[in-house]
């Protein structure tokens, strides 16, 4: 996932895949800055369980407007 860099963002977009894949440890979320510090990627580490798990995760973080990108 990908938006602008504040803590309210990280704090949405890991919750948004919480509500699905249960508490995420903190060893499975990474986050990167972007070259000029406007935005910050986080990639969050699961094992799914089915694919409608992971299809109700990506409409979840594709209506967000938080998000800008999700993968």
């Amino acid at each position: 996932m990908m938006g602008r860099k504040n803590n309210e963002f990280q704090s949405i977009a890991i919750a948004l895949v919480e509500n699905h894949a249960g508490e995420i440890a903190a060893s499975a979320i990474r986050l990167a800055p972007s070259r000029n510090g406007k935005f910050v990627s986080v990639t969050v580490h699961i094992e799914a369980r089915s694919q409608e798990q992971l299809d109700d995760i990506y409409r979840d973080l594709s209506a967000c407007e938080d998000i800008l990108v999700a993968l």
